[in-house]
């Protein structure tokens, strides 16, 4: 579903992202991990279009998408939440969701929308600024997921948000990969957040994939030995 091919990003002179090369499954969950300053968010933003490449190519579903803008990504099935989540605090909740909605032409926020999120229709009339940072995250998902991706990108989705509702999320995550074909990238630097919702973990240093393993082949003190300073 996407394909990723000796991608590199620079920051002017300086390249960020070192020629990575990886690949993502219909309804495969890949994390990649690694610590603050690895290259995490500069490579989702270079996929999303925030940032350029400077060499590489991306493919979504067999559709070569390196040269589009964000709204064209978008359009073709990329769907981002932001490090930070970035929702829009003045609109209510279910306004946030509904600025998902222009490219996938829904009438009406869909009713697994709100299955998936039960306290998002709870709070549908409420300024998103008034929400915990929890359901900040949650609305930031639902409004991504109303454009009906075929890939979701999530950077550093447990940032600032308490253990119990970072279970929740985990098991959203899960339950959409159910729901709908889709391909779930996310970054993260939290192992047991990962290692409930990765069917794959990638380790990132210094813009360059150092590790990979499939969930079940997983060595949790090798992984926690990468994502200590």
């Amino acid at each position: 579903m996407l394909h990723v091919d000796n991608l590199k990003v620079s920051y002017g002179q300086s390249e960020v992202i070192h020629g990575v090369t990886f690949s993502a499954e219909k309804n495969e969950t890949l994390a990649i991990m690694g610590r603050n300053g690895m290259g995490k968010t500069t490579l989702f933003k270079s996929l999303i279009g925030v940032l350029p490449l400077s060499a590489g190519g991306i493919q979504v579903d067999g559709m070569d998408i390196s040269k589009s803008e964000s709204y064209q990504r978008v359009a073709r099935g990329v769907a981002y939440v932001p490090q930070g989540r970035m929702i829009f605090p003045n609109l209510t909740v279910q306004e946030n969701i509904e600025t998902g909605m222009g490219v996938s032409k829904l009438k009406k926020i869909p009713d697994d929308i709100y299955a998936l999120f039960p306290v998002l229709q709870d709070m549908r009339h409420r300024k998103g600024g008034n929400l915990s940072g929890g359901q900040q995250q949650q609305l930031a998902i639902a409004r991504a997921l109303v454009t009906n991706p075929k890939v979701l990108l999530l950077d550093e989705p447990t940032e600032g948000i308490q253990p119990s509702i970072i279970k929740d999320i985990a098991n959203v995550l899960n339950e959409i990969k159910k729901m709908r074909d889709i391909t779930i990238i996310v970054s993260e630097q939290v192992l047991s957040f990962t290692m409930a919702v990765a069917d794959r973990i990638i380790v990132i240093d210094k813009g360059n994939f150092i590790h990979e393993d499939h969930r079940s082949e997983v060595d949790i003190e090798k992984i926690k030995g990468y994502l200590s300073v």
